[in-house]
């Protein structure tokens, strides 16, 4: 498929079918032709800002009528390329829907457009006793979550977007809109639409609205450090500790680089080693109840130097610091980029995948750092690159492939939550055969005849 630009005469006609100001200011532009990844910025031919399922429809049917690429945009998170416009097109842009529709705390749901954020969401619920769960570290929009199917730090307990979108509004690339899913536990009337839809990275539909489950926030959250000689030692314990069935909330690994990194950019003092950090919910004597037993469990793993802090303010720094890892690493190596990789094993191969990944990163040149949700077999490769030397790209990408055929060898995933978008399109054809990947493709020219959602995406045309 090849680039298309827009005439003067398309721009201004889809002026018309929007509120807001189609803009092709280079500025504008240029925020939406890339994302968080090392994918290069590729410029769209317009951005059109949109406030409303119906202007989302009345684009796409003008769009897929004259065979005009789109991509939608939320707040630019994603970390596989997912809104590079490689074939140029339009950048649609959702983050004028970011109305919280409808609350209900005695259904546990919340609805939502698809550019409400994710900080702005439980900001809301607080008042109200209530959060959402599913925690990828950066502030993105739900409609950016659900399209991933991100998950993130709270998965073990909690489960990631495709546990929590009970139901949705899309609108399909011929402009349809279709109203998929229902806020109810139990659900078999059909198809399931809305698990299809999400974690389709845009390729078959535009997300407009959400219906979210939420939980109560719990009487009493506390947080815990330990670390451990070795990186196989720290992943082994959280390995024990899933298997034991204590109701942890979160349990990240952090190597000694991303202790290092986070040391300098947060300005802490944690001690420069294998680390994981936990969080406990629960009851008060629950809570102390849980943080005694992993305590227990990973003393018998090397584990040292346990720590652990029922006091809000410590745990909320402790885990901003988590999330701020990925921006740690980058400020280590000023002016360089960070690739970051997503695999996720059976827990029975979670050390073994681990050690792995640390013997081939390694053997190679660059600087990386490995951390992950590993309570769930989820674990993350950061390595950091020159933007200026396209080269060493096309280098991590052949160094990320070997680490990812031997996470599927050992019956593992390519991507546990980032997704496949414009990255990892060889790697799900050997994950799931080219078998599956062909029935995807039927799917999608059912869908999407002209190929117009966020084509180069997935698979290619």
């Amino acid at each position: 498929m090849s680039r298309v630009d827009l005439s003067p005469l398309q721009i201004s006609e889809i002026q018309k079918l929007i509120s807001g100001k189609v803009s092709t200011n280079q500025s504008v532009l240029e925020q939406h032709s890339h994302d968080e990844s090392a994918f290069p910025p590729v410029i769209p031919s317009a951005v059109v800002p949109v406030i409303s399922t119906q202007e989302v429809s009345n684009v796409l049917a003008y769009c897929n009528l004259h065979k005009i690429p789109v991509v939608a945009f939320g707040a630019g998170t994603s970390l596989e390329g997912h809104v590079v416009p490689l074939h140029g097109g339009i950048s649609l842009d959702l983050t004028g829907m970011n109305k919280i529709l409808e609350v209900s705390p005695d259904d546990l749901l919340v609805r939502v457009e698809a550019g409400v954020t994710r900080m702005a969401l439980n900001t809301k619920l607080a008042n109200d006793g209530i959060f959402f769960s599913v925690d990828p570290g950066a502030d993105a929009t739900l409609g950016g979550m659900a399209a991933t199917g991100a998950a993130g730090t709270t998965t073990v307990r909690y489960g990631s977007m495709r546990e929590n979108v009970m139901a949705l509004t899309a609108v399909l690339a011929d402009g349809t809109v279709i109203h998929t899913g229902r806020g109810t536990r139990k659900l078999s009337a059909g198809y399931d639409l809305t698990r299809l839809i999400v974690g389709s990275e845009g390729t078959l539909a535009i997300i407009t609205e959400l219906t979210l489950r939420v939980f109560g926030i719990p009487e009493k959250m506390a947080a815990a450090v330990v670390r451990f000689p070795t990186l196989n030692d720290g992943v082994a314990a959280a390995t024990a500790i899933v298997r034991s069935g204590i109701a942890i909330a979160r349990c990240e690994f952090l190597d000694a680089q991303c202790i290092r990194n986070l040391n300098s950019h947060e300005k802490m003092g944690m001690l420069e080693a294998p680390t994981l950090f936990f969080e406990f919910h629960g009851s008060p004597q629950g809570v102390i109840e849980d943080a005694q037993s992993v305590k227990e469990i990973v003393s018998e793993f090397a584990g040292s130097a346990f720590e652990w802090t029922s006091d809000e303010g410590e745990r909320r720094k402790l885990w901003q610091a988590r999330h701020n890892a990925h921006w740690a690493a980058l400020a280590a190596h000023p002016g360089m980029r960070g690739v970051s990789t997503d695999m996720a094993v059976p827990m029975s191969q979670l050390s073994v995948a681990v050690s792995m990944a640390q013997e081939i990163l390694e053997s190679h040149r660059f600087p990386f750092s490995i951390l992950g949700h590993v309570a769930d077999g989820n674990f993350h490769c950061s390595i950091i690159t020159d933007p200026s030397k396209p080269s060493e790209r096309d280098e991590i990408r052949e160094i990320v492939h070997a680490m990812t055929m031997k996470i599927i060898a050992m019956g593992g995933t390519c991507t546990g939550e980032h997704g496949i978008g414009a990255g990892k399109i060889d790697e799900l054809v050997v994950e799931t055969g080219a078998e599956a990947v062909s029935v995807m493709r039927s799917i999608k020219k059912t869908l999407d005849p002209h190929w117009i959602l966020n084509p180069g995406k997935i698979f290619v045309a």
